[in-house]
């Protein structure tokens, strides 16, 4: 194992390594207890709950089962093993084998077992892009069979694959769901960018900012092309002098902590390199062990494009769901010492602890990756207490209505905190829904829920 992030951590490795007085007899290389004995070196060191580490099962076990015995549930909602590290980083930096949809499963209705699923968005440069399906598109049946309460996980699995879609579209002059003839695509690996949208609206002589961020994420491999791309939008959204801002997480589960704080450095007002963005803890055998590790503080970044001073009212506001998580919510604590949050949307996942991704680098044979959870993190004054989610301050859901695009002024959550910055209820009046979500592909991302540390330890 060797520890990447600085050289203070490889030090605590090689001085925890070179304190065993009895090593275990060798082991083949690809056998379970390899990878066993690999899990339980990382967790020794750096598990956030080590006090509560779980007695490990028998070292021959199944690796997935062998590093749940020794999680800390159900505390620890969130850590997580993966057969594949480079699949994991990949996943992380929004690369994945997709076609470039995302979906939210719902029941068709009370009394039916059939399931739909409501595209949410489309991914640029896609598949399902190229395909012309949109954001509102319902899907009814993927590969000819038509998705119910029983199937609906199994036919999700053949969507990382060639497959057909059988779906409806709504039709304003019909008032109606009307069905399409059928697409077809296939799979491919592909980079996601997380930066979806930005625009200004000028409504009632206010100057709107709108951003849509999917993930935190800097950029695919060393590039950290999507950090410096959101650099470039605040410098739009300076340039235009907007006086409100409105940050969409709604699909945000998380990501790495870098680009969290690039973002927040974006918008805080009067922050720079001085200033503290969030405080870390560990647990006590590393922070007993590793000087740099118990009083760990990240800072705010200096940006010529921050807008927290243009703001008006010294406020911003942040469109969540209950699937908004972790560097999403980390955001929000960490700017709530110097700026009033304003959150309309659903309650969030309710995450404070981060992760660090680990691969086995002295076992090529071993291709595990693990992402335990290490750490957990404070705002300025030492805040943390969200583990519940925060609560928005206006409460509306996506499922409350049929989806209209993102971006459009008409659009339920966006539409909401419009109407909050000017005083002026919205006009808008569309048909309420009463349904309740079963699942979505968001789920099953890796991202999802995961606060990844600055820079990925090995």
């Amino acid at each position: 194992m060797k520890f990447t992030k600085s050289l203070l951590l490889i030090s605590l490795m090689l001085f925890t390594f070179s304190c065993r007085e009895d090593e275990p007899p060798a082991v083949d290389p690809g056998s379970n207890e390899a990878v066993n004995r690999w899990i339980s070196d990382v967790m020794e060191q750096v598990y956030y709950w080590l006090d509560d580490l779980g007695t490990p099962i028998a070292e021959n076990s199944n690796p997935e089962d062998y590093f749940e015995s020794l999680l800390f549930r159900p505390t620890d909602r969130f850590s997580a093993i993966y057969p594949d590290y480079q699949e994991l980083i990949n996943s992380l930096n929004g690369v994945n084998l997709e076609a470039g949809y995302e979906f939210i499963l719902y029941r068709e209705n009370q009394s039916s077992n059939n399931v739909i699923a409501e595209i949410s968005y489309i991914k640029k440069n896609s598949p399902a892009a190229n395909a012309e399906l949109r954001r509102g598109d319902v899907i009814n049946k993927i590969n000819g069979t038509q998705l119910t309460v029983d199937n609906f996980r199994e036919l999700l699995g053949e969507i990382d694959g060639t497959h057909t879609l059988s779906f409806l579209r709504f039709d304003e002059e019909a008032q109606g769901f009307v069905a399409q003839n059928d697409v077809t695509l296939t799979a491919v690996q592909l980079a996601e960018n997380p930066n979806f949208l930005d625009t200004v609206y000028t409504i009632n002589n206010e100057k709107i900012g709108y951003v849509v961020y999917h993930f935190f994420a800097p950029g695919p491999g060393q590039d950290p092309v999507y950090d410096l791309e959101m650099d470039e939008i605040f410098g739009r959204l300076k340039g235009e002098s907007i006086d409100h801002l409105i940050v969409d997480f709604r699909y945000n589960g998380g990501g790495f902590v870098s680009s969290a704080v690039n973002l927040a450095s974006l918008i805080a007002p009067g922050v720079g390199p001085t200033s503290v963005f969030s405080k870390t803890k560990y647990n006590k055998f590393l922070t007993d062990n590793v000087e740099g590790l118990r009083d760990a503080q990240t800072l705010f970044r200096n940006k010529t494009q921050n807008l927290g001073n243009t703001l008006k009212g010294n406020r911003v506001y942040i469109l969540t769901s209950s699937r908004t998580a972790s560097a999403s919510e980390l955001i929000i604590n960490g700017l709530k010492p110097y700026m009033d949050v304003f959150i309309v949307g659903d309650q969030t996942t309710g995450k404070n602890v981060g992760s660090v991704a680990f691969e086995d680098d002295d076992n090529e044979e071993n291709k595990y990756g693990i992402l335990p959870i290490i750490s957990q993190s404070f705002n300025s004054l030492d805040q943390s207490d969200y583990t519940t989610g925060f609560v928005p301050n206006i409460t509306v859901k996506e499922s409350q209505e049929r989806l209209r695009p993102l971006g459009d002024v008409n659009e339920l959550l966006l539409r909401t905190a419009i109407s909050q910055i000017t005083g002026i209820p919205s006009g808008a009046r569309f048909q309420p829904l009463n349904r309740r979500d079963v699942g979505s592909t968001l789920d099953n991302k890796i991202r999802n829920g995961t606060m990844v540390e600055n820079q990925i330890w090995k």
